[in-house]
């Protein structure tokens, strides 16, 4: 028999009550602890183990134990797992589970015990043998009590003596009502030589308490958070690797303060490794659960009590009274979660490439009375599966949803206090869990079934103060020790392996449990972190979601916005081919050239998928590219406001700062805000646009997270609003319609785009005083050859942007052979004409040669066609 420690071994055994073999049928004396009385009872010894079922009971009742009893401290003991095996009866009786413990005595000895439910009762089995005792006449005797926590009254003890079954083997039995469980049963030997009892204590081989949980599993280490077995119990499994002693608190009302039951988690039956673990009946009516961690003082607040990192339902909070050491508000749920019918769904798998993303927040998308939805559907999840057609007239095949795990109501959503489930928050008018769960799963379900993926953005960088995981062990999770930035941030050590395996988990029950089609990680620079806050090339985090075989198929992408400096920081990001970026350098560069600065140079590597990132093996769609985003000024305002506060933005207020009634401001604003939408569509990568972006949604210069207004739907009704809605539905549908030169996986040929600069000359790649760019792309025609016929009539396009304030005339180049030019766009024509789906046809100043007045600040797009076509 091997040696089991530091931890107790617990031995599953089911009893199978039918006929027996065997032949050694023996009468010994059972003792019921009650005032010391002893009663003689039948005892079947077979196979060598203890008893059971059939005995002859007299009269005395069974004694009732108060919960409140505790005897000394809890055993901390090594034991030796006995064989599994099963017993039976001449009764027919239900499989019942047997735990076997085996203890070792500090002279030698062996204890036996056995803890097994009959009917409502448990049965605690005790066989002492080899234990020495002093004298002829001497007596062993149990002393002990039940207790569950350390507020349990610890002088009650019970007091009753072994009978012998043999000269080296006594026995006892005890049975405790059920609803005296779950809880512990601690207990000594006493061993004497007169009737006062009084003589030689014996204890475990460690010098403590022998200890059997009564009701109480052991439980599994794995998986950690709360489960489910096929017979209804329930496992608890947690990680904390310096905490001394961990308490399971149990509820049995939602809105109670204090737990109705706690349980004290014995670290040699409840801990394996680093990972503290128990299991219950699924009969009892607890509703919520959560735990406290006991050890040194500076590191542990034995008061608080700790929500599950890994909680799958989150229960509504409860009252934060700081002197009840409650400082979280929210609790794990005792349930299952709620089946979904995921029937006819299909993941859309859009090819990179090919995505139009739409980034929005779920509460400020449509809680606005103008979003004209009832008031248990706006602000939800179920608000955003109602406006599914205004993302599909965008041309939106994929929504980029800001952070939905449960956060910080105060700071926001980038500041999450949990990692596994839904905030309440954008569940409806109960503000449940369940409700918050079945709204997202219906959510994603509907924009699947309209052709749209579902991507999240998620935040593992850091915690808000009060988060899941501080005060469980804050010394693993979080950075410690080292910089004092990292430490007052909160931030997650979340390469240390305890942590990662977390993030991991994480991710893979929000694809698998809610079918999202990828993440967006915020501040993924902090992601290559090592243990002490060093940078690390090869971060086995990321490496690990790259390679993951669920999470591989997802669309993984790093952003290294951070939500503590609200600005980005540019990093080479390791990415093993599977990582894709959000890409910062393409909002200032663009940024820069549309307000007059910045380098030719500049503005053609991100018309062409940004060859200096993402030319490593990876290729123009992995580049999520982007003008304005949920921090920072929206687009409206990039050119609306430039004063000194807001000078990181690069925007220019287009000649006068704010809001204004002269036409000639508003002409060129409007212009810019065109220049940004069709520069942002016809390069190469993935499109991201912002919530509100479409409508002129203002968060009047500030760069302020909090000051984001609530999307107004009556203004995408204004003229503002419904140009700019048709204009991005028309750029949407000119990336899908001309996927060969506009969506491509790979970088274009150098031999299939031809530069212009101004006058026809070439390009002043780094010349601050060119402010114009013209580029053609050219249709491959080895990939024309093995295109559809269809396809083979497509024609090359010519992009040109003017930067200047002046106007610039340009000269097209010769369309291909029986084709001619036509003008798709120019951002300085009025509404309607600036855009066109047909196109206008440009007529020759003479034979082949094409002129055209461009304005300034403008940008055109012309396409060849076929004549006749």
């Amino acid at each position: 028999m091997a040696t089991l420690s530091p931890f107790l071994a617990i031995g599953p055994l089911c009893f199978n009550f039918g006929a027996i073999e065997s032949s050694k049928l023996s009468v010994v004396t059972r003792y019921l602890c009650k005032s010391k009385v002893g009663q003689s009872l039948l005892r079947l010894d077979i196979g060598r183990k203890l008893f059971p079922e059939e005995v002859v009971e007299n009269a005395m009742p069974s004694p009732r134990w108060s919960p409140d009893l505790r005897c000394f401290a809890v055993s901390r003991v090594s034991v030796e797992q006995t064989e599994q095996s099963s017993t039976a009866t001449t009764q027919v009786d239900e499989p019942k589970k047997l735990s076997t413990y085996l203890f070792r005595t500090e002279n030698g000895g062996q204890i036996k015990v056995f803890v097994r439910k009959k009917n409502v009762k448990y049965v605690v089995d005790i066989e002492v043998s080899s234990v020495q005792l002093s004298g002829d006449d001497g007596q062993l005797v149990l002393s002990g009590g039940v207790y569950r926590s350390d507020y349990d009254n610890k002088n009650q003890v019970i007091e009753t003596p072994f009978i012998a079954r043999s000269s080296s083997e006594l026995a006892l039995e005890l049975e405790f009502e059920a609803k005296e469980a779950p809880s512990y049963f601690s207990f000594l030997l006493k061993a004497s030589s007169d009737a006062n009892l009084t003589g030689l204590e014996i204890r475990s081989h460690r010098k403590t308490n022998f200890c059997v949980p009564i009701g109480l599993e052991q439980g599994y280490p794995a998986p950690l958070g709360l489960s489910f077995s096929t017979d209804g119990s329930m496992n608890f499994a947690v990680y904390s690797r310096n905490a001394e002693r961990l308490v399971v608190c149990l509820y049995d009302d939602t809105a109670s303060e204090k737990p109705a039951l706690e349980l004290d988690l014995d670290p040699y039956v409840n801990q394996t490794g680093d990972i503290w673990h128990a299991s219950i009946e699924g009969t009892w009516t607890f509703v919520s659960y959560g735990y406290r961690c006991k050890g040194d003082k500076e590191a542990f607040h034995a008061e608080r009590v700790l929500l599950d990192p890994y909680a799958k339902i989150i229960g509504s909070s409860i009252p934060n009274h700081h002197e009840s050491g409650l400082l979280l508000k929210h609790l794990g749920r005792l349930c299952k979660e709620p089946a979904f019918d995921w029937s006819s769904d299909v993941f859309p798998n859009i090819p990179m490439e090919k995505l139009v993303v739409y980034r929005l927040n779920v509460m400020r998308f449509t809680e606005d009375k103008s979003s004209k939805l009832s008031a248990d559907v706006a602000g939800t999840f179920s608000g955003v599966t109602e406006k599914v057609q205004h993302l599909k007239d965008l041309g939106i095949n994929a929504v980029l949803l800001e952070p939905i795990f449960t956060f910080d109501e105060e700071k926001g959503p980038y500041f999450p206090c949990h990692f596994f489930s839904p905030t309440n928050l954008y569940g409806g008018p109960s503000n449940g869990s369940v409700s918050a769960i079945n709204s997202i799963k219906g959510m994603v379900k509907s924009l699947h079934a309209n052709g749209i993926e579902v991507f999240l953005e998620v935040v593992f960088t850091h915690t808000a103060e009060g988060g899941a995981l501080q005060g469980l062990d804050d010394l693993s999770y979080y950075y410690r020790n080292t910089t004092e930035d990292l430490h007052a941030r909160h931030a997650l050590n979340c390469n240390y392996p305890v942590v990662q395996q977390m993030i991991l988990d994480s991710l893979r029950h929000w694809v698998t449990e809610f079918r999202i089609d990828g993440f967006c990680f915020i501040n993924a620079s902090s992601l290559l972190r090592g243990f002490y806050g060093e940078q690390l090339s090869r971060p086995p985090l990321v490496e690990a979601i790259a390679f993951d075989p669920l999470l591989s198929r997802t669309k993984i992408i790093a952003d290294c916005w951070d939500p503590h400096d609200l600005m980005p920081k540019e990093i080479r990001f390791p990415h093993w081919k599977r990582w894709a970026e959000m890409n910062t350098k393409f909002c200032t560069n663009i940024r820069n050239f549309l307000r007059g600065e910045g380098a030719l140079s500049n503005l053609a590597t991100r018309l062409c998928g940004s060859g200096d990132i993402f030319a490593d093996g990876r290729g123009p769609a992995f580049s999520f590219n982007f003008i304005a985003k949920n921090f920072g000024l929206p687009l409206v305002d990039l050119v609306s406001f430039s004063n000194a506060e807001i000078a990181s933005e690069m925007s220019w207020n287009c000649g006068k700062e704010g809001p204004t009634s002269k036409t000639a401001v508003l002409e060129r604003r409007l212009k810019q805000i065109r220049n940004f939408l069709f520069i942002l569509f016809v390069s190469l990568g993935v499109p991201v646009l912002n919530m509100g972006d479409e409508c002129g949604q203002s968060s009047g210069g500030s760069l302020s997270y909090g000051s984001r207004k609530l999307l107004d739907w009556n203004a995408m009704k204004t003229g503002f609003g419904i140009q700019t809605t048709q204009f991005i539905s028309f750029l949407s549908s000119l990336r899908m319609r001309r996927s060969d030169l506009l969506q491509k996986r790979n970088f274009l040929k150098e031999e299939n785009i031809e530069w212009r600069g101004s006058n026809q000359s070439p390009p002043g790649w780094e010349d601050p005083s060119c402010k114009f760019l013209a580029m053609t792309l050219k249709v491959d025609k080895a990939e024309s050859q093995l295109s559809s016929v269809a396809s083979q009539l497509k024609g090359d396009l010519f992009i040109a942007i003017n930067g200047a304030d002046k106007a610039e005339s340009i000269i097209l180049p010769p369309p291909p052979e029986g084709m001619a030019w036509r003008r798709l766009v120019d951002t300085a024509l009025p509404y309607p004409g600036f855009f066109s789906v047909d196109g206008k046809a440009v007529q020759e100043q003479m034979p082949g040669l094409v002129a055209y007045e461009m304005k300034s600040l403008s940008c055109t797009l012309f396409e060849a066609y076929a004549n006749g076509s």
